[in-house]
């Protein structure tokens, strides 16, 4: 149970640290070529955003630790990673207002639907 918890923790933290990220790069604008890389990376090392994300994702990290301790790897990543994809399409739509088209909703709840065939263990 506390694995299926810490997975759910990582997940949060991934999307979090994502919409973070994404919103500082946007604070500093978006290099205009190779001689304005400099700038932008300059700018990302002295946003606290930046930071904020990488706070997140090193606990989120600490936390996947204890999962892939406990839990088969291919198992954790694809619960892990079907949660994000439908979180991170749903925060970044409440978020940012971006959106999906249909056929794309409909793939994220096709991996969805192999992820839960992988995921459920016979007991």
């Amino acid at each position: 149970m506390i694995t299926r918890i810490l997975i759910v923790i990582v997940t949060l933290n991934t999307v979090a640290s994502m919409l973070l990220l994404k919103r500082a790069v946007a604070l500093i604008g978006t290099p205009s070529g190779l001689s304005d890389l400099p700038r932008f990376f300059i700018g990302a090392a002295t946003s606290p955003l930046v930071y904020a994300s990488l706070v997140l994702q090193v606990f989120g990290y600490a936390c996947w630790m204890i999962v892939i301790t406990q839990e088969k790897l291919g198992v954790a990543v694809a619960i892990s990673g079907s949660g994000f994809y439908l979180l991170m399409a749903l925060a970044s739509w409440l978020v940012y207002g971006e959106t999906l088209t249909r056929l794309q909703w409909l793939g994220l709840a096709l991996i969805t639907i192999g992820v839960l065939c992988v995921a459920l263990k016979p007991d």
